[in-house]
């Protein structure tokens, strides 16, 4: 990777993008906090790993021209968004909706409350909703058609580079959102459930709002 980031020019201007990027917070930042409330670090990290999955995945397709389309073709950019608004508005609504009370067991334990999910079967979910948020983002897409060329000097082979650049922006995001997931984590193993509770109907609360600005904001 070394090799190829030597093909991009203004290196600690692409640097400093990468860094103000993700310390911008978006709907990435509030899902991993609910994430992180509800279920702890392990699903956290595992919703940074599908969230930085879909980051390299956009900058393979800037890098193939899908990304150029979608900020060009007003039909794809308009169903890439609502699809994203959708998925946000889900998540947000299902965290502001009161939890239900867990039924007995039946069989021999009837009459005890079911055990809560582990760690191991809340992190394939945290996975796929940190995937399918960056995927459904149409912003990526426009952000990484204006960005990568700023850095690329003529002659370069486009898809190593513009992996190697989303490379660098998820690592960014791995050590970043690793960081809060790590803290969110402690402070949920320090407070009371009614508080983490709290964290989360928030953040569902901000993740439905950034749900209804995606629905009805303009390109």
């Amino acid at each position: 990777m070394a090799g190829i980031l030597l093909d991009v020019h203004s290196i600690p201007a692409f640097l400093a993008v990468a860094a103000a990027v993700t310390l911008t917070p978006g709907p990435s930042f509030v899902l991993l906090l609910q994430v992180s409330a509800v279920h702890g670090r392990r699903a956290a990290l595992a919703n940074i790993l599908g969230n930085s999955v879909g980051v390299l995945t956009w900058g393979a397709l800037s890098a193939l021209g899908v990304s150029a389309l979608v900020a060009a073709n007003q039909l794809a950019y308009d169903a890439l968004r609502v699809a994203g608004a959708a998925f946000l508005l889900y998540v947000g609504v299902r965290a502001l909706l009161p939890r239900r009370p867990r039924p007995p067991m039946n069989g021999n334990a009837a009459g005890l409350s079911r055990a809560p999910a582990g760690p191991a079967r809340a992190a394939w979910p945290a996975a796929r909703k940190g995937l399918v948020n960056s995927l459904a983002n149409p912003k990526l897409a426009i952000f990484f058609v204006a960005l990568f060329p700023q850095f690329l000097t003529p002659g370069t082979a486009v898809l190593p580079a513009a992996l190697a650049m989303a490379a660098v922006i998820a690592a960014f995001d791995i050590l970043w959102y690793g960081t809060i997931a790590f803290l969110v984590d402690r402070f949920r193993r320090a407070l009371r459930p009614q508080l983490m509770h709290r964290l989360e109907q928030a953040s569902g609360a901000i993740l439905v709002a950034f749900g209804l600005r995606l629905a009805t904001q303009a390109r």
